[in-house]
Order: C-alpha cells, then structure tokens, then sequence
C-alpha cells in the first residue's frame, strides 16, 4: 500500500494546508487512539511540540482526536523531541507525539509518533493508522462517560535537564568553558541553556526568543552564519548550533569552522573505542555519510554499515544489530546507550567530554578525517516516478562505472518533497562535478 501522509520522519507539510490541516490531525489522533485500543493499550498520550504558530492550532485538534476516542493526553508544551521521547517512556505512556517540522521554516509543522519504548513506530503500524484516517470512525467514538482528559503537566523541563546532565562525566564539569549555543529560536531554547550553564559553562545563547515564525530562521543548524560569528566575537571554545526540535546538532569549533554529523560520529566511536563502551566495533550511518567517515573508522579497527536516509532507519538498524553509535551527516546523533532517537544537546556534551577529559581544543578533536569531495543537487520533478525509467536507470549504471571504485554515487528521491536527489563522491572532484551534472539532466528531462 502507498503511503499518503506518512514519510520518512512522521507527517510533515504547509501548516493549514493539505496533510497538515486540524481535520487531519484530529484524524491522526482518531486513528492512532483505536488502533492503540486494538492492542489493549492504555490510550495514555504525551504530547510535545516546539515554537512554531502553528503548534497551538495542530496541539488542540491532536487532543481533540484522541480524547474522543476515550484517551487521556499529558500536554509538555514547547520541548524538544528527544525529550519527548524520553518522557513517552519515562512517564508510561503508550504513545508519544511530537508536533514539529525540525529544521523546516515556521509555515511548515509535522507530527512525529514514538511508540511506548520511545522508538518512533514502524511501518507497519503506520500503515494501519493510514489505512483508518480517510475511513468512517464514527463507530469507534468514545461514548460520553469513555471521552479521554487533557491534562498540561509541569515540571518535564527538570526531568529532561537533569537526564542530559546525567549523561556527562560525574568527575568533570564544564568550568572554565564559554560555549555559543544557538537554540534556533525552537523547542530547546530553555532546557539547551539551562542544562549547560548548570554543568559549569559559561553560556552565551543565540535564537532564544521565539515568536512563532522565527523557528530556523537565519539561526540553528541550517544558518551557521550567526553562531559562527558570536564564537569568533567572544572567543569561545565551543558553538553549539541546534535545529528547531534540537534532534541534531552541529557544533563550530574556536576557529569558526564547522564541525558535522560524519565528524562527530568519528569523534564519538573513537572515543568510546578507547573506553571499551563501543559495541561490537561498528558505527550506523546513512548512504549520505561521506566517504571519509568510512575510510577513517576503517583505519581503527571500526566498520560503517549505511542504511536509507533518515533517523529512523539508523535507528532500527542500531536495534536489530545491537549497536549503540549512528547518525547522519545532518547532525542527528544517536546514542542508544541514552536515548532512542537524535538528539543534538547530548550529542554536544558528548563533543564537551571528550574536549574536558583530553584537555585540548574543539579544533584539535573535531576534525579526525578529510571528507572526500562531495556533491549534492536536487532535481525536482512534477509526477511520474523518474527512477522508473529505463533511461535514467541506465545513465544511473554509466556514472558508477565511470566512478569505479574512487567514490559513490547516491540518486534517490526526496522522503519529503517533490525531488529526486543526487549525490556523488570520490577523489576526483572534477569528475563528480561532471557526473551528477550529467545526471541531473537526465533525470530533469525524464521528470
């Protein structure tokens, strides 16, 4: 079955538009309600969301679904998304909803769904909650005296910041340490700045008043102008850019320069290879992680096992592999020894750890490899399935071969929008240009 709301990372479109109306969220609720009914479960909700204007809107329709299917809802306000992972299964609930579009700008939302286990849920299930969204639920209605509660619970800030906290180094603190943290105007703009400062650092903070519509904007993960600037202005040793639902992170080292997902991921399984806490010598990334990433943890002693793009993905292989380090490029760092999802402030303190215990400087860590040269373009197209055809899967062929063993070559389509993206990697940059140039046209014409 095709999917029609569900993508790579939940439900996420236009606020007010299309999947993202209060008709449809109402609906999610609906559908998850019964089918969490048909499992015995409960029907206990949390909900979280950040700072978008469109979160109030998408909050109350979400109540309003699960509530008239007899399930009671525990409202967090604005958090961040690991968080509300955590919460699902520290506060014993069967489902945890996060209402955002992370690093999207403010006229974008979305709705992620963790299971009772804090991992968001599986095809499968998804699939039975599609199945139920467009049907007749009438029938499945709570009768009057059944109707759930909403209840708006305090003190779920605390409980985030003293689990973070937990996770850094009893015997160190961050004393001595001015960190730049750029909370992007989103969910992370409280617990972000409490938990470092509390830790011992001395915080300067960016994207810390939000206002409904300037979630991502010019700040955070995506728009590293700001933080770069502010470490470099107040001589920093860190700067810490989180994205609008603070699941991944970047982080700028003293000299300004930025330091991604593939860099932190070598950081922390070189790390914790030292220690002995690595298991089974082996890190999850996604098809997109750079090349170098792989040739360095293989000069460790580490091997890289890549799966599809997206959280989500690296997060099931983790599991099924029992691993317990992935990531993506993008900064979305799991470290399932903690959390079951991305996290970009414990992934930080885990950078912040590593910078104490050695005694060296951001720009002497953070930089374990030279990424291979890498290029990515996206092509969009207005229907049809370009990867169907035969033309473009044979120029597909042609590229690697020219390539040979030197690199890689990624084309896959967008989980989220309209695109078919196109990657390319190796040591002759010039002849990656050329490739996913070549590439590009092709799928153009065919789209």
């Amino acid at each position: 079955m095709s999917r029609s709301y569900f993508g790579t990372d939940g439900i996420r479109g236009r606020a007010n538009d299309g999947v993202m109306t209060p008709e449809v969220a109402m609906r999610v609720g609906m559908a998850t309600g019964i089918v969490l009914a048909e499992h015995d479960a409960a029907q206990r909700i949390v909900i979280g969301k950040d700072t978008r204007l469109s979160g109030y809107m998408l909050e109350n329709a979400l109540v309003a679904g699960f509530t008239s299917v007899g399930a009671d809802v525990l409202l967090l306000g604005p958090m961040p998304t690991p968080a509300v992972a955590m919460l699902t299964r520290s506060l014993r609930c069967d489902i945890g909803v996060m209402i955002s579009a992370s690093h999207n700008a403010y006229f974008d939302n979305g709705i992620k769904i963790f299971g009772p286990d804090g991992y968001k849920l599986s095809d499968d299930v998804e699939m039975k909650i599609e199945a139920l969204i467009d049907g007749d639920m009438s029938r499945r209605l709570a009768r009057d005296g059944d109707i759930g509660r909403a209840t708006r619970i305090d003190g779920v800030r605390d409980r985030y910041i003293e689990f973070v906290k937990r996770t850094f180094p009893r015997q160190h603190s961050l004393e001595g340490l001015r960190v730049v943290v750029d909370c992007a105007n989103g969910a992370a703009y409280r617990v972000a700045p409490e938990a470092l400062w509390e830790l011992g650092a001395e915080v300067v903070t960016l994207g810390v008043g939000p206002n409904g519509t300037n979630i991502n904007l010019d700040c955070g993960s995506t728009s590293l102008d700001a933080v770069r600037a502010k470490v470099l202005e107040v001589r920093a040793d860190i700067g810490i850019a989180l994205d609008g639902d603070a699941d991944r992170v970047i982080i700028i080292d003293e000299k300004g320069k930025a330091v991604d997902g593939d860099q932190l991921l070598a950081v922390i399984a070189s790390s914790w290879l030292q220690t002995g806490r690595l298991r089974k010598a082996m890190v999850v990334a996604t098809v997109m992680s750079n090349l170098g990433l792989q040739r360095y943890l293989e000069s460790i002693g580490v091997g890289l096992e890549r799966t599809k793009v997206g959280d989500r993905y690296v997060s099931e292989r983790m599991r099924a592999g029992d691993f317990n380090i992935g990531g993506e490029q993008s900064g979305h760092i799991i470290l399932s020894d903690y959390t079951t999802t991305g996290d970009g402030l414990l992934a930080a303190l885990e950078i912040l750890a590593v910078v104490v215990s050695s005694g060296k400087r951001v720009s002497e860590i953070c930089h374990l490899f030279e990424p291979v040269p890498q290029i990515l373009k996206n092509v969009r197209f207005n229907g049809g399935k370009p990867l169907e055809s035969d033309v473009v899967a044979g120029a597909i062929d042609a590229a690697k071969e020219r390539l040979g063993k030197s690199g890689r070559i990624v084309v896959r389509p967008s989980g989220t929008e309209p695109l078919i993206r196109i990657m390319a990697e190796g040591d002759d940059a010039g002849l990656i240009h050329t490739l996913v140039d070549e590439l590009a046209s092709v799928v153009s014409a065919h789209g």
